[in-house]
């Protein structure tokens, strides 16, 4: 969905339903509930950035808040301009080197890391598929993330693209794929998320994304990952509170058309981005209908989002001097809960 919000920086921070899993040598359990945490795709508009000032990545101490609250695994959002200055070119040796870390530190805690490509199909501003931005490129970007990274123990997966959009839509079955043929090259059982057109939205997934469902991985390891909100232009900015007529199955309507083309093709599920403000009851009831009809599923969700510099943003859940955000307590029974089986 797109995003907007004031905060102490100017940025853009911006299982299944599958009821057939192929036969795997591993299999690892889910927990229901996940954590986004942003900072390191901030100021995009700003590179390389200067970290703690443009961009930022959790301390161990907030990495630690979250292991007490029992979240086992983080979506974390990169940027690739930040990460790759050049296409086809080598990392940026500070950026690559705070991953490092960053995967170091939550192996340590007991927890594991998607990393996202937080992009929205675009390259320094060009759309990927495009003569600029070539799916080469693209490819060898997941051929070197999944060459550093594929053997590090904070490793869950690799989400491929956050929320393509408009014009990086019609080339989107082809980039995806371009993508899971990097991973591959290099990782031959993690996970790989693929997000859908339109902002990934969950309501709208299956009119716009029936040939992902043909997209090839010889590791049959794919999962799909979706975005829901609750707001009425369904766009994740809360301007305005639920209005008289909310429905508080409003979770549920929306994530069911997605659900139901999951279980129509027999594929994997994933909400990689849900979130909700903690100034009305109402989104909580909504959230707490959501939450109960994925777990029904077994389909994890990760909340956006968390992380240390959100100011007043309003879906944040980063906890304050130790305080927990009103959100905290409509997520917190659901942590624990779901047992979600991942084919890894």
């Amino acid at each position: 969905m797109k995003k907007r919000w004031s905060a102490l920086v100017l940025a853009t921070g911006l299982l299944g339903a599958a009821t057939v899993f192929a036969a795997k040598a591993e299999c690892a359990a889910l927990p229901l509930i996940q954590m986004n945490i942003a900072g390191a795709a901030f100021g995009p508009e700003v590179l390389p950035g200067q970290l703690y000032w443009n961009y930022f990545f959790p301390s161990v101490a907030e990495l630690e808040q979250w292991r007490v609250r029992h979240i086992k695994v983080i979506r974390f959002p990169v940027l690739w301009e930040r990460l790759q200055p050049k296409l086809n070119g080598a990392f940026d040796p500070t950026y690559a080197t705070l991953i490092d870390t960053l995967l170091k530190q939550a192996a340590t805690k007991g927890m594991t890391v998607i990393l996202d490509v937080h992009n929205y199909g675009l390259y320094r501003g060009q759309v990927l598929g495009s003569a600029q931005v070539p799916l080469t490129a693209y490819q060898d970007l997941f051929s070197r993330i999944a060459g550093r990274w594929n053997t590090s123990k904070g490793l869950h997966g690799y989400d491929l693209m956050n929320e393509p959009h408009d014009a990086a839509d019609a080339g989107w079955a082809k980039a995806a794929q371009a993508g899971i043929n990097g991973v591959r090259s290099m990782d031959k059982r993690r996970p790989i998320y693929i997000e859908g057109r339109g902002w990934s939205s969950a309501m709208v997934w299956p009119e716009l994304n029936d040939d992902l469902a043909r997209l090839k991985d010889p590791a049959n390891n794919l999962i799909y990952s979706a975005h829901l909100y609750l707001d009425a232009n369904t766009s994740g900015t809360y301007q305005s509170g639920p209005g008289a007529n909310f429905d508080t199955k409003v979770g549920v309507n929306r994530a069911k058309p997605f659900v139901e083309w999951l279980k129509r093709h027999g594929k994997q599920g994933h909400i990689g981005e849900f979130g909700f403000p903690g100034n009305d009851p109402r989104w909580d009831t909504a959230a707490t209908a959501l939450f109960k009809y994925l777990k029904a599923n077994c389909i994890p969700l990760a909340y956006w989002a968390a992380g240390s510099v959100w100011g007043d943003y309003p879906l944040s859940v980063e906890p304050s001097n130790g305080v927990d955000k009103p959100q905290w307590k409509t997520i917190a029974p659901f942590v624990n809960s779901g047992g979600c089986k991942l084919t890894y």
